[in-house]
């Protein structure tokens, strides 16, 4: 999708460097992008402050890349969509019908995918 740098919010932040969506969060950096990492668990992950709620943020949201899975994003559906982002990214285990359904209905562009493979494939 080419090298510009983008905005990108991690849904499921965790400061455990085992998860992938603690890697995402490095690997994004890396790239040169923009993180909001947003997380039950406050502090800094890669440098990047933690939010805790997503109606904390209210800056343009480019990418949101999801790590939670359906039961959880079912209860972010309306923040999700009022945040209004470019585009979602439905990491494995994300995948919810119900959350794509209302991404479809409001026009925001997602996909299953993994977040850390489009980066190193040059997919992102």
């Amino acid at each position: 999708m080419g090298n510009e740098s983008r905005t990108v919010l991690v849904l499921g932040a965790s400061p455990k460097p085992e998860r992938f969506a603690h890697k995402t969060i490095l690997a994004l950096t890396r790239h040169g992008h923009r993180v909001i990492p947003v997380g039950p668990r406050p502090g800094e992950i890669g440098g990047w402050p933690v939010r805790q709620r997503l109606d904390e943020v209210d800056e343009p949201v480019h990418t949101l890349a999801l790590y939670l899975g359906p039961a959880r994003s079912a209860q972010e559906i309306n923040a999700i969509l009022t945040l209004a982002p470019q585009r979602v990214i439905l990491n494995p285990g994300t995948e919810s019908a119900e959350l794509e359904d209302a991404l479809d209905g409001a026009g925001i562009a997602w996909v299953h995918d993994c977040t850390l493979l489009m980066l190193d494939g040059g997919r992102f």
